[in-house]
């Protein structure tokens, strides 16, 4: 007899068979002496339709259909993307062949060899919904598809059965979503059309927390209310001639120090602090001090021993390379991280473990050997049996991402980057730590200088700090760079002398606005405990990670962002995410407010976690989710508020008066626009109108300044098709269509 093995992609079943001796590629599978291996691309099957269920959801949709919630989940033949009425005749190919496969006598067992992860799971357990067999089905569960792993895993098959809570929580997670989506998208979209809104409103849970991530920050930075304080640096130049950078700093009352670099001496009592207010009492202190001799009174000299980073989990993954190359978005990192894992050269990428398992120690010494072979600081690396690279109770499912013993042939350079970025790191681990000794120098004023400044007193200090990096370490693996300060060699009571200096401004700024790498760190922990600045993360966060209290999964995270910027909610300035106009409607109006509560969100991921792991039902959950789809289609029917009323801002570029409703029209990025869109206005002109360009001029505020003043605007030197030059006036007015449109008259 013979197993029926079912891949979730052609490439790994290519994987599998050639693991398992091979075998005659046929029509949809490859047929070996032991194994039939054969594979799905994606979902095969999808939920039904509201239509499908019930007729009376068909053509438009109506308020009193809704909520609009089976009593029984049904599955269908996917349907084509761009015709939802179609079936995909690829899928369905696909599926026939399954079932004859699953069907013949000769396979006595079969085998699911999909992505070990929720989505992985359903993705098989529709098919066997779909397609009955009483015939024993098995689960291969591997991180990675190379032969030995694949032999070993068919060695120790689970039986299916075993995965039941894992497939609760991909069904419970694929009805929630389909509930949420269906019921508050198509409800919305009705109910807000009716208010003057003609755009789809697509709600979701895990969209509408992710876009209040995104609001947030840039609310922060609107309201942010700029400070400058000055700060005196001095050049010190000691007795060999060497220069380097100090900087002064005063007693301060305790609590104003904040902000400070520094705000405590050595004796660890003095508050001190370099921020001045006035700009003219700094100048006083370098005037003073320029030209002086000043003594080293201390010297303070600290040994620093630096771990490498964590190994990489998804999140990090596509921050680091979001961050370090242009052109990448979190969705082409998992793409191109998912093609390298199924070509067999890293581990299972879609894991938010950012350790390895300890049954990994052999496997991870075999590939240390293997890629860090040549390298050139080979003779530096060290096998590491420790808790930060193997702790079991820190793994979720999947370990870190790593790569493994087989060694890439030929690399575009997108997978050059990415896979770079998984074997240095994982190299990384294996390298010595970075040594640094940090110096930090604490210099006074000879006392006749202070008291013939008047302005300085005897607690006043010069500060320098400086460092120098003794053993590079696992820096090497990842050419990480300090951009700490160098010193010379001074000692204390060493006599300097204070060469020139400057009093520096320093403005605060605004935090930065959300980069794909900041918001997937926030999405991982809805926020907690977490500097979405930070590098890398700590094992607190991790642990917070691996909770499941988070905003999506890594599998789907980088997928939310791009439905952001379908659905017109977020747009993208360089690496910069920002709200648009409706993103922010959405969070400042929208009826259902517990979809942007981020603990709200995070409690709904951790219970799908849960679910996982046997600790919740998956019929409590989706009791849960019923009530609560019930509830917000109620709160959507009876809202009279989505939309509100506009405020300009102060620095808002106004053009002249809304024809439409007599409110301001601005200027934004791309359109002269009425401020009063919210309440339904959808007066218009936008810059780069195809119509006006096509006669060589362009849309500037001066021309809709002249439009809507006068209801025309005059224009010399158009040119015709035929490239005649002549002059018309352009009169914009509404159509029938309810749009508005340009209408010429010849001068």
């Amino acid at each position: 007899m013979k197993k029926l093995i079912i891949a979730e992609k052609p490439s790994v079943a290519g994987n599998i068979a050639e693991a398992t001796g091979g075998g005659k590629r046929e029509n949809g599978y490859i047929e070996g002496d032991h194994y039939i291996i054969t594979w799905v691309f994606g979902h095969l099957l999808q939920l039904y339709d509201a239509v499908d269920y019930d007729e009376k959801m068909a053509g438009s949709w109506k308020m009193e259909n809704f909520p609009f919630i089976p009593k029984d989940f049904m599955y269908k033949i996917k349907t084509e993307n761009e015709n939802r009425k179609k079936t995909d005749e690829g899928a369905r190919r696909q599926l026939d062949t399954i079932k004859k496969l699953m069907d013949r006598d000769d396979v006595g067992e079969i085998v699911s060899a999909t992505d070990w992860d929720r989505e992985g799971q359903i993705i098989a357990d529709e098919i066997f919904k779909y397609i009955k067999t009483d015939k024993k089905i098995n689960r291969l569960l591997l991180n990675e598809w190379t032969r030995d792993e694949v032999s070993a895993g068919l060695d120790n098959l689970k039986p299916n059965t075993e995965m039941e809570s894992l497939s609760d929580a991909g069904f419970g997670r694929q009805t929630a979503d389909w509930l949420i989506g269906i019921n508050l998208t198509s409800v919305a979209t009705v109910k807000y059309a009716n208010m003057g809104y003609d755009a789809l409103l697509n709600v979701g849970r895990v969209l509408m927390p992710t876009l209040k991530i995104i609001y947030d920050r840039d609310m922060e930075i609107e309201k942010f209310e700029s400070s400058k304080y000055y700060k005196v640096l001095l050049t010190l130049e000691n007795e060999k001639g060497e220069t380097f950078e100090g900087t002064f700093y005063r007693p301060v009352e305790t609590g104003e120090t904040e902000d400070s670099d520094d705000g405590e001496s050595s004796d660890g009592k003095t508050k001190r602090s370099e921020k001045f207010t006035d700009k003219e009492e700094a100048d006083k202190i370098l005037e003073a001090l320029t030209g002086e001799k000043v003594r080293v009174t201390e010297k303070d000299v600290d040994t620093k021993r630096e771990n490498p980073p964590y190994l990489f989990n998804l999140s990090n993954l596509q921050g680091y390379i979001t961050g370090r190359y242009n052109g990448w978005t979190a969705d082409k990192v998992l793409k191109v991280a998912q093609d390298l894992y199924e070509k067999k050269y890293i581990t299972y990428p879609r894991t938010a473990s950012s350790v390895l398992d300890e049954s990994l120690k052999d496997k991870a010494r075999k590939v240390l050997a293997t890629v860090g072979k040549g390298t050139p600081f080979e003779s530096e690396l060290k096998f590491k049996d420790t808790k930060r690279i193997f702790d079991s109770s820190k793994v979720e499912s999947h370990s870190a991402i790593m790569p493994t013993y087989v060694l890439p042939q030929k690399l575009s350079e997108e997978e050059r980057q990415v896979y770079e970025a998984v074997k240095n790191r994982f190299l990384a681990q294996f390298l010595p730590q970075a040594v640094s000794e940090e110096t930090r120098l604490e210099i006074k004023p000879r006392e006749e200088i202070i008291q013939k400044s008047e302005i300085m007193d005897s607690e006043d200090v010069i500060i320098v700090r400086g460092k120098v990096q003794k053993v590079e370490g696992f820096r090497q693996a990842e050419k990480i760079q300090s951009k700490d300060t160098v010193l010379p060699d001074v000692e204390k009571g060493e006599i300097l002398t204070v060469k020139d200096g400057k009093v520096s401004e320093v403005v605060k700024k605004p935090p930065k606005h959300h980069t794909e790498k900041t918001l997937l760190k926030v999405m991982e922990t809805c926020g907690k405990s977490v500097d979405p600045e930070q590098e890398e993360d700590s094992e607190e966060m991790m642990m917070s990670i691996l909770s499941g209290f988070s905003i999506g999964t890594p599998a789907t995270r980088a997928e939310t962002i791009k439905k952001l910027k379908i659905a017109g909610y977020i747009t993208t300035k360089n690496r910069s995410l920002r709200c648009t106009n409706m993103g922010k409607m959405m969070v400042e109006t929208f009826p259902v407010r517990e979809l942007f509560d981020l603990d709200y969100t995070g409690r709904l991921e951790k219970t799908l976690a849960d679910i996982e792991r046997g600790k919740f039902k998956r019929s409590e959950f989706m009791s849960f989710i019923k009530g609560f789809v019930a509830d917000s289609v109620e709160k959507i029917k009876g809202d009279k508020t989505f939309g509100g009323t506009v405020k300009i801002p102060e620095d808002a570029h106004v053009v002249g008066k809304c024809p439409e409703c007599g409110n301001p029209v601005v200027e934004t990025e791309k359109a002269f626009g009425c401020s009063n869109w919210r309440n339904g206005c959808g007066f218009t002109v936008w810059k780069d109108d195809k119509y006006i360009q096509s006669f060589g001029k362009k849309v500037t505020p001066k021309m809709v300044e002249l439009l809507l003043e006068n209801g025309k605007v005059g224009f010399n030197g158009l040119i015709s098709k035929k490239g005649n030059r002549f002059s018309a006036y352009f009169i914009y007015e509404k159509g029938e269509d309810g749009r508005y449109h340009w209408r010429m008259e010849f001068i």
